[in-house]
């Protein structure tokens, strides 16, 4: 078999075995976040928690698909480690890239709630208005 397909193979492997693992861990650990965010509501957090694994799953497979493509054969066992680090590292910082662009989103989102939360309305009540006679 080429040395060029078997990195493809391994860099395949490699990058949709941590794809996997990384979007597992984030929906587990990310639903009592999203709960939160969410002031509380299960249902809304699960249903938000699996589009985002979905997105996370679509737009990371398919950067792994699209970067699949090699700058040239590879023609001993030393460039099969160098391709494997290069593509590697790509993936693994595009995936740290939407992890954080994520996080950072939704805390944007709870900090708005927990400031909509803490407001007080600006005049409190003055007192009741007397009925009006045609009502």
């Amino acid at each position: 078999m080429d040395r060029t397909v078997i990195a493809y193979v391994i860099y395949l492997a490699v990058s949709i075995g941590l794809t996997v693992w990384v979007a597992r861990t984030l929906s587990r650990n990310g639903r009592i976040f999203l709960a939160d965010v969410l002031r509380g509501d299960e249902k809304l957090a699960d249903a938000v928690n699996h589009l985002l694994v979905v997105g996370f799953y679509l737009v990371n497979l398919g950067f792994v698909a699209l970067y699949l493509h090699g700058s040239g054969d590879i023609d001993d066992t030393r460039g099969i480690f160098e391709a494997l680090s290069a593509k590697l590292g790509v993936v693994l910082l595009v995936l740290g890239a939407m992890h954080l662009g994520n996080v950072y989103v939704l805390n944007k989102i709870r900090r708005r709630g927990v400031l909509e939360r803490e407001q007080r309305p600006p005049v409190g009540p003055q007192g009741w208005l007397p009925p009006t006679a045609g009502a």
